[in-house]
């Protein structure tokens, strides 16, 4: 089998060790390996590096087990030419499965070219990265701790959540620090709200006449706390990611137009892909990479599933949530998208299908100078003139409606 690299190496890396396999060339025609093991310490992994230049290694392997590899990269980045493949890809034989088994392993596949690198980028996205995924993860972490407030107003008989959209918003937050002062007049309560709610102020007051004890009360006070605590770390997160991001400001821009994306998802989406697109020749080759194509699984001339792979699991959720948002929208290409396929696919596909091509949408505005335009809600009707109108007409009929159509002479 041809030799693509003579100097190479496999690392198996796990949480205090890394076992590492070098391949270089031997007397014979037959190549020499050497196999060490070293500790994950910073000094240990400088040893390796020191290791790994003595043999003249210009090439190294490792697999993405979890986070352990982001250690060894920091390390090695720039002095050797790092590979990080898909722990699935590169499996070993069954049958007798050791560290060094898979070192070995590793530096043989990397040897002869059968390696396929997963996509790292460069430090400042990766830090980048790591801002917006936090974040998100607050974000997440928030909501959860909003649900376990209205879990404890629910034990205190306070249907708070029943009258008031958001039980978090300002009147919420009125009455539930009221509460937690120890005010438990519903009237008085009630009477806190404002804007839209003080005209629901009859039903307020009979969702909040309760049975709030003390041990409610401590909860529900810690419970803002935490929430207050959040917000303030994640407002934080966001002036950072802001600041990081101002070079690409022009970018984050255009992906904001999007229907459907905010100032956050276009900020996660950047991080995540980046403004230079060029590793990826096409859109399809973006959306495969994402996990937001269809699945390609066919046996014995049928296709037996279409199900899309995990992908990238920070872009599929922001996509999805940014689809959702996108569905909601009036006079849209993308809504009129989703409740074309909502009603033949299903909901879960539909936004599956927007998602997708929000992120079409954001390859061809970071990979051309252009701004995004929106092809309205009527998009469609010029390529099929005859099954919009029939469309047209049957909900009409529908309505109880007799339809006679007469064609208007052209100026």
């Amino acid at each position: 089998m041809e030799v693509v690299y003579a100097r190479c190496g496999g690392l198996d890396v796990h949480k205090r060790t890394v076992v590492a396999c070098v391949v270089v060339p031997g007397p014979g025609p037959r190549p020499r390996k050497e196999v060490r093991t070293f500790g994950t310490m910073t000094d240990d992994l400088l040893r390796l590096a020191d290791w790994l230049a003595e043999h003249q290694v210009t090439h190294v392997a490792m697999e993405s087990t979890g986070v352990y590899w982001r250690p060894i990269w920091n390390i090695l980045e720039g002095t050797v030419e790092l590979l990080l493949a898909n722990a699935q890809h590169v499996k070993q034989v069954p049958g007798r499965k050791t560290d060094v088994k898979d070192a070995e392993w590793l530096a043989d596949l990397l040897r002869h070219g059968l390696l396929r690198g997963s996509f790292v980028p460069e430090r400042p996205q990766r830090e980048l990265r790591d801002l917006t995924r936090y974040r998100t993860t607050l974000i997440r972490e928030r909501a959860a701790e909003v649900n376990r407030l209205q879990k404890t107003l629910e034990g205190a008989n306070i249907k708070l959540g029943d009258v008031a959209s958001d039980v978090m918003g300002v009147s919420g937050r009125r009455i539930l620090e009221a509460l937690i002062g120890g005010t438990s007049d519903p009237a008085t309560l009630a009477d806190l709200a404002l804007g839209q709610l003080r005209a629901k102020r009859a039903r307020l007051e009979r969702a909040l006449a309760s049975r709030f004890g003390p041990h409610q009360r401590f909860l529900l006070a810690q419970q803002l706390a935490h929430l207050d605590a959040v917000d303030e770390v994640v407002a934080q997160l966001s002036a950072e990611i802001a600041a990081r991001l101002r070079p690409q400001a022009t970018a984050v821009d255009r992906l904001d137009a999007i229907p459907g994306v905010g100032r956050r998802t276009a900020e996660v989406l950047v991080a995540e892909l980046g403004t230079d697109l060029g590793r990826f020749p096409t859109a399809a080759h973006l959306a495969s990479w994402a996990g937001r194509c269809p699945g390609n699984h066919q046996r014995a001339g049928k296709r037996t599933s279409g199900r899309t792979r995990t992908g990238n699991p920070w872009v599929r959720t922001t996509l999805v949530e940014a689809a959702h948002a996108a569905s909601r929208t009036k006079a849209t290409s993308l809504a009129v998208q989703y409740h074309r396929l909502v009603v033949r696919r299903g909901r879960k596909k539909a936004i599956i299908a927007v998602g997708h091509r929000i992120l079409t949408i954001a390859y061809y505005l970071l990979t051309r100078p252009a701004l995004y335009q929106d092809l309205g809600a009527h998009q469609l009707d010029p390529r099929d003139p005859e099954r919009a109108q029939r469309h047209l007409v049957q909900r009409l009929e529908t309505l109880g409606f007799r339809v006679t159509l007469e064609t208007v002479a052209s100026p």
